[in-house]
């Protein structure tokens, strides 16, 4: 029979501390909202399509606020052990690993559950008493009920467009939380993002933002989801790197965001028409 392993392995709180701050211009007063959200201990849920500055703002914010920021990319393989933690079993001992929800519990660092809304519904329960005022943890498994340390904070993202009766986020959940919502930006600030980010020149950084702006237009005729700004900054970086204008929005552009051949074809005609 296995050992029992009691000691946890050290957590350097210094691994994730974001070291520089991250390039972001805020929208409206969503800074002001998430650092009253921190300071009363709210928990907060951010909403908006792919790629328009989520995760961005919040490194942004973990930075501004000091905090560390661990970052969970929620999927449907998604377990509460590979949350809360395990037991594993080395060099004939069982050693309990922490989840990177309860490090972040430990540590008062920000945790943050990209795209929770993948995530499966028996696993999100287990955020439940952390986003109330009791903030605490129940690790079953060790019969541990761990007290979020000064400074910890929940975050979670999702994406409203792709939501449907088997992928929704459960009034009890949503509930828990104070929302804050993202959209594209404004056209003058996309075209700033882009161009600072992606590195080229400003009138190409504005006919990028155009073209998305054009792509976006089609979401209504076939197209599940628009041009990110995300997507419009990877055009514009393989433009930098020497591939043509054109070849840069095709692969950039029209591939990722459809398969579908005839909408395929309006985009490239966008890029053929904008670029």
């Amino acid at each position: 029979m296995s050992k029992i392993q009691k000691e946890y392995k050290p957590i350097k709180i210094e691994d994730y501390r974001i070291a520089k701050e991250p390039y972001y211009i805020p929208h409206a007063n969503e800074v002001e909202v998430f650092t009253a959200a921190y300071k009363n201990k709210l928990p907060v849920m951010l909403k908006g399509p792919t790629g328009c500055g989520k995760t961005r703002f919040l490194q942004y914010m973990a930075y501004k606020l000091k905090r560390p920021l661990i970052t969970v990319s929620c999927h449907d393989d998604l377990t509460s052990s590979d949350l809360v933690g395990r037991y594993l079993i080395k060099g004939g001992e069982t050693v309990w690993i922490d989840g990177p929800l309860t490090e972040a519990v430990r540590i008062g660092a920000i945790c943050y559950l990209d795209e929770i809304v993948e995530a499966r519904k028996d696993t999100t329960v287990v955020i439940h008493p952390l986003t109330d005022d009791r903030r605490i943890l129940p690790i079953e498994k060790r019969g541990e009920v761990l007290k979020a340390a000064e400074g910890f904070m929940l975050a979670v993202s999702f994406n409203p467009g792709y939501q449907n009766i088997l992928k929704n986020l459960k009034q009890s959940t949503r509930q828990r939380f104070i929302s804050l919502t993202f959209t594209y930006p404004p056209k003058e600030q996309e075209t700033e993002i882009v161009k600072h980010e992606s590195g080229v020149d400003y009138e190409t950084a504005k006919s990028l933002v155009t073209l998305g702006e054009k792509i976006r237009n089609l979401k209504d005729k076939g197209l599940d989801e628009g041009a990110s700004t995300r997507l419009l900054i990877y055009a514009g970086q393989l433009i930098v790197s020497g591939i043509s204008p054109r070849q840069s929005c095709e692969a950039a552009l029209a591939e990722p965001i459809t398969d579908e051949a005839e909408v395929k074809r309006a985009i490239i005609e966008i890029i053929d028409t904008v670029i």
